[in-house]
């Protein structure tokens, strides 16, 4: 799966769930709630006051590391 900014927080989680450990790192401690769930990666991220491309990267960097 490719994620994006465009990509919602659930796809993100259901596809992997060690995503949200690095949302929790980049300061999204409410990953598990039900309204966020619906955001994509870029309106979680404004709603945080997050760059969006870091928080992409920083879970693109991730999910290479596992292959």
């Amino acid at each position: 799966m490719e994620i994006t900014k465009e990509t919602t927080m659930g796809q993100m989680l259901e596809y992997d769930m060690g995503i949200a450990y690095v949302l929790m790192q980049a300061g999204m401690h409410c990953v598990g709630c039900p309204s966020s769930i619906g955001e994509s990666l870029e309106e979680a991220c404004m709603v945080h006051g997050l760059d969006a491309d870091v928080v992409l990267k920083s879970i693109q960097d991730y999910l290479a590391s596992k292959k």
